[in-house]
């Protein structure tokens, strides 16, 4: 006998499916009659008297107003059959009951009842509230008092029903023309207490095990589709996606916890409200490529188009290049580490403030120059900064060899912008950063790329993994935000894995960007990884977790299993039967090999080739597919994105020594399973695994 829930999410979908092809298509209205009112009263000011020019001024102005709405309108998503809705809650309010969906557009009428999720006032109401809990909202211009009779997600493709998320349970198609009924795990939310890792020991590659399993077997996977992320999103998020669109939003979360979800259902949340979001005057910033790609691709289906997606270093370099046009646009290689260190170095956004505002001087490109070097290549000008904020980051000896050789660098630059023969011209990475922030305070704010004319001022701004930017590189971004002050960081402590850059805990950045006293709200709940892997992550940071106990989650999964072999050929072979296996089970599954170097990442590669594992491509230039397949690639890639499956090859004592970096770089690799971790070595493993996975 099928479910009553499934009854009623059928007969739901089959209602909506008929109305969305029985109603006309839902077009806004024309604009030509408003365009042709624009123009009668452009040529009517043309001709009018002086005294008549601010009334016509005044219906133009209406008009204008009216034209750029039913563009907006226009622009809006609609309904699409194939995925018309991810959410239906049932409310009843005064004794009566009504049917409300969530989804990517809004459609109510002829019965339907469609709300875009990024409707704030009603969206609340799911999104807050549990079923059987009674609300109170205001919603619109009334309070809506009532009961959440019924609460579910839904997974639609094609406009079949494939899966549904209630309370009672979960609810997937048994292949057979029913239904399969599955309760919802009851530790939900209990946070990884009781958690047990199994340690496999094989000398020979024949351990008989495959991914996509537990440890006796079964099946770890039983339904690989999952919601639609809308439907996924918590109170907690919610509350920051929904933010006014002004000042800061700083969200710190672990591994998983839904930071760069946060950030980008922001964005389409604000461009709902404000269509002029979704432009080039809202800027994504990330410090990868790859997740750059990952965020360029997942926009669209938020609805949001024309945002800009930018890695960082790309994004300096070529908004430095336009603003310092005569400088070469080759960058150094070959940059001491004790140059880096203090060019990255929040010191530095204080003696670049400091020198500026003591020395008076044209607004001009060349004297913003002239600051940039002096700053670099003079020790007067660093060395009391370092001596009251950063005693301990620098000896004198290293501040004496990094100014010297910025010095002799600068020279180079000169000759070779005087044309000397056989003078090569570069600048260091960390330059151009510096050189932009000199712009800003000698010359004023960065110029548009499109129109030079203008200042550069974005609308919002979100920064993604913002633990990795130095205070400099984020203070650089904030300056160009409009009046508002609109922006989103988003970052993580614990997978901070940039030396030097100044993000040691959130207040003392804030306090190096000069902004103290901002709020930091906490995502406590890692949705990505199962239980195991969570458990197992968080005792990777050992003593450099932040909260005392792991994070909550919200599911289980297979336990995390270390297997031991003599060599790297032995992986190889076991890996390639196990990988050809769960690719033949699971055609669109992803898998992440992830090594601890290139040179181990080209040996897997190779291997897995040879025995002929299907769609295996290495990763080089963070030039991810975000394809099924196997994806090797080295540690140092891989931070912000995820896998279905991860292999952690090699994390042995002597690649991972008991340090924090160590310590950092195997959190970051292990947190980004989604459904099961295994970890291969062929020497001793590294301390920091041997006690994470003796961890209970």
């Amino acid at each position: 006998m099928t479910h009553a829930i499934v009854v009623e999410e059928s007969s739901l979908l089959e209602r909506v499916l008929r109305g969305l092809a029985t109603l006309p298509v839902d077009t806004p209205p024309s604009e030509a009659e408003t365009v042709a009112e624009l123009v009668r009263i452009r040529d009517e000011v043309q001709a009018a008297k002086e005294e008549d020019k601010a009334s016509l001024l005044q219906q133009f102005e209406h008009h204008h107003a009216l034209l750029a709405q039913l563009r907006a309108t226009r622009e809006r998503p609609s309904v699409d059959p194939g995925t018309p809705y991810f959410a239906h809650m049932r409310i009843r309010e005064d004794g009566k009951e009504r049917d409300v969906c969530l989804g990517k557009a809004t459609r109510i009428d002829g019965g339907l009842r469609i709300i875009d999720w990024r409707n704030a006032p009603i969206s609340k109401i799911f999104y807050t509230y549990r079923q059987g809990d009674d609300f109170e909202e205001e919603v619109g211009d009334r309070w809506m008092e009532g009961t959440i009779t019924a609460r579910r997600t839904v997974t639609i493709r094609a406009g079949q029903l494939e899966r549904i998320d209630a309370p009672e349970g979960i609810f997937v198609p048994d292949g057979a023309g029913g239904w399969t009924h599955r309760g919802r795990d009851a530790h939900r939310l209990t946070g990884g207490q009781g958690t047990s890792f199994t340690v496999l020991h094989d000398a020979g590659g024949g351990t008989d095990r495959r991914l996509g399993t537990d440890g006796q077997g079964a099946t770890s996977r039983v339904d690989k589709r999952l919601p639609d992320i809308a439907s996924l999103i918590d109170p907690e998020q919610f509350a920051l996606i929904t933010r006014p669109n002004a000042g800061f939003v700083v969200i710190r979360g672990t591994a998983g916890s839904g930071k760069t979800t946060v950030a980008l259902h922001r964005i389409a949340y604000l461009a709902y409200n404000d269509p002029k979001v979704d432009g080039p005057d809202t800027l994504f910033v990330v410090f990868s490529r790859a997740l750059r790609d990952y965020v360029g691709r997942v926009l669209p289906a938020l609805g949001v188009h024309r945002v800009e997606a930018v890695s960082f270093p790309e994004w300096v370099r070529e908004t430095r290049r336009r603003h310092f046009p005569k400088l070469p646009k080759s960058v150094r290689d070959d940059t001491p580490e004790i140059v880096v260190r203090l060019k990255t170095h929040p010191v530095m956004l204080l003696a670049l403030e400091a020198h500026i505002a003591s020395h008076r001087g044209p607004s001009t490109v060349e004297t913003a120059l002239d600051d940039w070097a002096s700053v670099t290549t003079q020790l007067d000008a660093i060395a009391p900064f370092v001596a009251q904020h950063a005693r301990h980051a620098f000896s004198d000896d290293e501040l004496l060899r990094a100014t010297t050789w910025c010095r002799d660098r600068y020279d180079e630059l000169m000759r070779w912008l005087e044309r000397e023969p056989g003078v090569e011209g570069a600048i260091d990475a960390e330059d151009e950063p510096l050189l932009l922030r000199a712009y800003q305070l000698r010359v004023g704010p960065l110029r548009r790329k499109d129109d030079p004319s203008r200042p550069m001022r974005h609308r919002h701004v979100a920064v993604d993994e913002v633990q990795d930017f130095t205070p400099l590189e984020v203070r650089l971004l904030l300056d160009t935000l409009d009046e508002k002050k609109s922006i989103t960081l988003a970052g993580d402590t614990q997978q901070h894995v940039m030396k030097d850059a100044g993000f040691t805990d959130w207040a003392g950045f804030f306090g190096w960007l000069g902004v103290p006293g901002t709020a930091v709200d906490t995502l406590k709940v890692a949705y990505r990884s199962s239980r195991p892997i969570v458990a197992f992550a968080a005792g990777l940071l050992g003593p450099l977790r932040e909260d005392a106990d792991a994070p909550v989650t919200v599911r289980d999964g297979p336990p995390v299993e270390l297997f031991r072999f003599t060599d790297h050929g032995a992986v190889v072979v076991f890996l390639a039967d196990v990988l050809q296996e769960l690719l033949r089970d699971e055609p669109f599954a992803n898998v992440a090999i992830v090594t601890p170097n290139v040179g181990l990442a080209e040996t897997y590669e190779r291997g897995l080739r040879a025995a002929e594992v299907p769609r295996v491509r290495r990763v080089t230039d963070e030039d991810f597919s975000f394809a099924p397949g196997v994806e090797v690639v080295d540690v140092q890639q891989v931070k912000g994105l995820e896998f279905d499956y991860v292999v952690l090859v090699e994390p042995s004592a002597g690649l991972f020594p008991e340090t924090p970096s160590a310590r950092r770089l195997l959190h970051v690799a292990a947190t980004r399973a989604i459904h099961q971790l295994w970890v291969t070595c062929v020497g001793a493993p590294s301390p920091i695994v041997e006690a994470a996975l003796a961890e209970r």
